[in-house]
């Protein structure tokens, strides 16, 4: 349920003002989010909500290997294949408290029931868990953004959830100026990774080594996407293979 929903009713936010104002929304505006990426290979993951959002953040998790409970009484069919499947676990129920979150790393409320997604907010800030109610910024510890995902590329767009729509389109946009070549590119940098480790000493050297190959001249963008992949990879691995040459050249002098 968005955040503007509440407004007019009992405050549910950690500013606790009796009765909702909708500050706490103009304020995640000015809240400097800490960017990062999280590993979830492995890791229990909760999602509270069967419906069409659920599925969303379902499939997101699943996209990072998380181990994946839905705690629903009722679901979504490409979720009751998901759990047939065994793909992830199908608690079909109404969330039960605190006890649906032992050993889970990471939960999202995805229900139209406000106590039900205050219940969640609640029960995860207790333990100190990473908890997200889709669509109300103040009753998320952390917030999702849209992500652009391309191979092992993966760019994140936030409007501190003051816009999704406009994530959106950014996403689109974005989609369309960073696309295949440059996942290609990043395949191609990681095979020479443990070269650049092994062989320049420093983290500075390393650095040199790989700026003087993603914004030198030929630009490798422009050689994967003037080529068929096969061709354009080639000319990017003899553009990595020159610059491999001249550092060894430089140490060596």
């Amino acid at each position: 349920m968005p955040a503007q929903a509440y407004a007019g009713k009992e405050c549910v936010c950690q500013l606790r003002r009796g009765i909702c104002d909708q500050s706490c929304v103009q304020g995640m505006l000015d809240t400097p989010f800490y960017i990062a990426c999280l590993k979830l290979s492995g890791r229990r993951c909760a999602v509270v909500g069967g419906g069409e959002i659920g599925l969303e953040k379902v499939e997101g998790l699943l996209a990072c290997d998380a181990d994946v409970t839905l705690i629903a009484p009722q679901a979504e069919p490409a979720l009751q294949e998901l759990a047939a499947e065994g793909s992830i676990d199908w608690q079909r129920r109404e969330y039960a408290g605190g006890a649906d979150l032992e050993g889970v790393f990471l939960v999202i409320a995805a229900t139209d029931d406000t106590d039900v997604n205050v219940a969640v907010f609640e029960d995860a800030e207790r333990r100190a868990m990473l908890v997200n109610v889709v669509d109300v910024p103040p009753l998320c510890n952390f917030i999702l953004p849209a992500i652009v995902r391309n191979g092992p590329l993966a760019i994140a767009i936030s409007t501190a959830g003051a816009s999704p729509a406009l994530a959106k389109r950014m996403k689109r946009e974005i989609e369309g100026q960073f696309g295949e070549p440059y996942a290609r590119l990043a395949v191609l940098l990681n095979e020479v990774r443990g070269w650049a480790k092994g062989t320049l000493p420093t983290y500075q050297e390393r650095k040199q080594f790989f700026e003087g190959i993603v914004g030198g001249d030929p630009d490798p963008v422009a050689l994967l996407r003037g080529a068929p992949d096969g061709a354009g990879e080639q000319a990017v691995r003899e553009l990595i293979a020159r610059a491999q040459d001249a550092h060894l050249h430089a140490v060596r002098a």
